[in-house]
């Protein structure tokens, strides 16, 4: 069981996450969903003591973080993280040896894997030779082979076709069956809807919604219509009754407003398109998820990720760049202000605005390298913020 309580981390004036708690029992998958920059992989980080929390504490089996735990950790970033110009074969078992795997049957056991994933016949090519989904898939492989207790996938679908998909969800169902305890995050509610027990919706870094995948949507269940059409079915997001719309090429979701009738509303959609269905169902994680999250254009705002507010209020904003460029511009234009002065003279001498114009040369060039290490000093913060 993975538990973590009251998880907060903040950078400069950004929270990436706040007051999360989650529990992870074994033999569940467990989804972490939310939009991009929610703080999901800010919260991954913490759980997996890549980062420390500014509060909050993290337990596996009722037991702190330590190197014992490391090893029982299987963990698939979304970055990939792989040696592009090692062979895939000797890739893997180098990772398998981190764990402390080695000899023949380690060799086996990852050469049971690349064939179950069709790779075998990559196993001597380098992983840069390999495409996107393939390099996704030798990723995942090296976060299982060690057989681990706890299992963090982060986007782990990404790249992957639909066969691949289809095998990963079987092996995560296997995993499942064994015992482990999974965390699976993503921001793919399809996929999050036919593996998870229990799902938690984080959104700008608070929880907004929790628990077992029967109870969520039961919860948002009482007025969900599946409309199956022929026709542009546009026009349903518009209409009185209607609170929600998810409306695709040939079918709609709708959530409703109350109680209404359904004669009332059917007679409002057959007036312009032709129905081919048309039932009371359970509402899809995805039309929960643009519930709760809702969409941009709600609010006639353009919403930020952290990433992008957190640069802006520190890069822009930090205290030495700003006094970097002051005395950049002061010196710019007392060199300009002395060279047209010089000029004006019958006999200029241009020593004193040579000077000046090293020194200005010399601030410029300062306040460059002063923009680097500030770009650099939070570029990683900025970036978890933005994967979250």
């Amino acid at each position: 069981m993975i538990k973590a309580e009251n998880l907060r981390k903040q950078y400069a004036n950004v929270v990436a996450v706040d007051d999360v708690s989650l529990q992870v029992d074994s033999g569940k998958i467990f989804g972490l969903i939310g939009p991009n920059g929610a703080g999901k992989t800010t919260t991954i980080r913490m759980i997996l003591n890549i980062i420390s929390p500014d509060k909050g504490t993290v337990l596996f089996d009722g037991i702190r973080f330590n190197r014992s735990i490391q090893d029982r950790i299987g963990y698939l970033p979304e970055e990939r993280g792989l040696y592009k110009k090692n062979k895939l074969l000797d890739t893997i078992l180098y990772f398998a040896g981190l764990r402390g795997m080695a000899g023949v049957d380690t060799k086996r056991k990852a050469l049971e894997w690349l064939r179950r994933f069709d790779l075998e016949a990559y196993a001597k090519r380098k992983v840069e030779e390999l495409s996107k989904g393939n390099q996704q898939k030798a990723q995942f492989i090296t976060s299982i082979l060690h057989n681990p207790d706890y299992i963090v996938l982060d986007e782990p679908f990404s790249g992957l076709d639909p066969v691949n998909q289809i095998i990963l969800k079987d092996i995560l169902q296997e995993l499942k069956q064994q015992g482990k305890a999974i965390i699976f995050s993503t921001h793919q509610m399809d996929s999050a809807e036919k593996l998870c027990d229990e799902i938690c919706l984080i959104n700008r870094g608070k929880i907004v919604l929790e628990g077992s995948l029967k109870e969520v949507k039961q919860k948002f269940g009482k007025n969900s219509v599946h409309v199956e059409f022929v026709g542009d079915g546009s026009f349903i997001r518009a209409l009185p009754q209607v609170k929600n719309a998810t409306v695709y090429e040939n079918y709609a979701e709708l959530q409703l407003n109350g109680t209404i009738s359904s004669r009332e509303l059917l007679s409002s959609i057959s007036s312009k398109v032709e129905i081919r269905k048309f039932e009371f169902v359970e509402p899809s994680l995805n039309s929960i998820f643009l519930d709760v999250v809702g969409l941009p254009e709600e609010t006639g705002e353009r919403r930020e990720t952290p990433a992008a507010v957190f640069k802006a209020r520190t890069v822009a904003g930090d205290m030495r760049v700003r006094k970097a460029m002051v005395i950049f511009v002061f010196a710019a234009v007392a060199t300009l202000v002395l060279a047209v002065l010089t000029l004006k003279k019958g006999e200029p001498s241009w020593n004193v605005t040579m000077v000046l114009l090293a020194t200005s040369v010399y601030a410029f060039v300062k306040y460059m390298k002063i923009r680097k290490v500030v770009a650099g000093e939070l570029q990683r913060p900025g970036e978890e913020a933005a994967h979250g």
